[in-house]
């Protein structure tokens, strides 16, 4: 895999090939369309919602950002979702290893079942297994500062279902790509504010008076205070391919505004039709390719690590400081032997 057109990224990267149709934006899905899976005749197996590509583990390409030595943004499974249930969690935690090895490297993981997701990367097992697969190390940082998660949102609806889930994942950055949009969306309550309120009392509630800026949130939970983390990035695009659905006009400037207005940043990829490039990507004569700096997330990444090492030391999962040892497996006993290494992720499935 190597570079793309993709707006938003400069490499894809795919681990795994293939997918099943969930939601209402996979209906029209492009991976079959696409030269890996058309030359081995990969077709989605039925129409509609169920229908499945099937899905392939590729061993063999584990390895391929390690020979990037530029550093890039990588779309990590770009014909696939990395957390669809067919897929080993042994295979999502090598994954998830060779990310940790490849620092300058910026990871964009995107998935529409962040159940699984949450499952796994809150997992202190799954973290001790990342850290093993990577020699045992103590100083992995959890969650990885260079891995961004997201989910796909294409209406309300997905939204109000997935992206609840996703920022109770641990992340560095918590994104959503809302392609393609089917109708309107009001994402502004799981947007990040502008900072200025931290007016707040022991009771979580603004102090501030009701003529006080507009960041203040009088009488109201704060969404400033310390445990509260909103969406820290926003893609939009409309639908392409053969009988792609039109995105109103309305809808993509109303999620530009509402990240404007939260000072979030908004990436506008397309308007969508019979190929990507049909009505181009300008929003009111500009294009929006705003991202997050990777130097403005490590913090939250290292704050987050530090709450999830204090929650694991008290499991005994993950490694000691000074002998490297994962104190979560017995002698000779490996836990993630044919289980599921989150424990409830299986029930958590989208």
């Amino acid at each position: 895999m190597g570079v793309t057109s993709i707006e938003w990224t400069d490499r894809t990267w795919n681990p795994v090939s293939g997918c099943t149709r969930v939601s209402d934006g996979c209906l029209h899905c492009y991976i079959a369309r696409t030269p890996p899976l058309r030359i081995h005749g990969r077709k989605f197996d039925r129409p509609g919602i169920g229908g499945s590509t099937g899905v392939e583990l590729h061993d063999g390409r584990m390895f391929q950002p390690l020979s990037w030595r530029k550093p890039c943004k990588v779309f990590v499974c770009s014909l696939a979702d990395l957390f669809h249930d067919r897929v080993p969690d042994e295979h999502v935690a090598k994954v998830w290893a060779t990310m940790a090895r490849a620092p300058r490297h910026t990871f964009q993981v995107l998935t529409k079942r962040p159940a699984r997701m949450r499952s796994l990367l809150s997992s202190a097992a799954f973290a001790a297994r990342v850290a093993q697969i990577i020699g045992g190390t103590a100083d992995l940082v959890w969650p990885l500062p260079n891995v961004w998660c997201g989910t796909s949102t294409e209406n309300q609806e997905t939204a109000g279902l997935r992206i609840p889930i996703l920022l109770d994942t641990p992340a560095a950055v918590h994104w959503i790509s809302a392609e393609p949009l089917l109708g309107p969306l009001d994402v502004s309550g799981w947007l990040r504010p502008s900072p200025g309120c931290a007016h707040v009392g022991a009771d979580g509630c603004c102090r501030h008076e009701a003529s006080a800026t507009p960041e203040c949130h009088t009488g109201m939970t704060c969404p400033l205070t310390p445990a509260w983390h909103g969406l820290d990035w926003v893609v939009l695009g409309g639908e392409s391919g053969p009988g792609a659905r039109a995105m109103g006009p309305s809808w993509a400037r109303s999620l530009r505004d509402q990240c404007a207005s939260a000072a979030v940043p908004f990436l506008f990829k397309q308007w969508g039709g019979r190929t990507p490039k049909t009505a181009g990507r300008t929003l009111d004569e500009r294009t929006w390719d705003e991202a997050p700096h990777p130097a403005t997330t490590s913090q939250d990444a290292l704050t987050l690590n530090q709450q999830f090492r204090r929650e694991a030391a008290a499991q005994q999962c993950l490694p000691d400081r000074q002998t490297s040892n994962l104190a979560c497996y017995s002698a000779g006993e490996d836990r993630h032997a044919g289980t599921d290494m989150a424990g409830s992720a299986a029930g958590g499935r989208s």
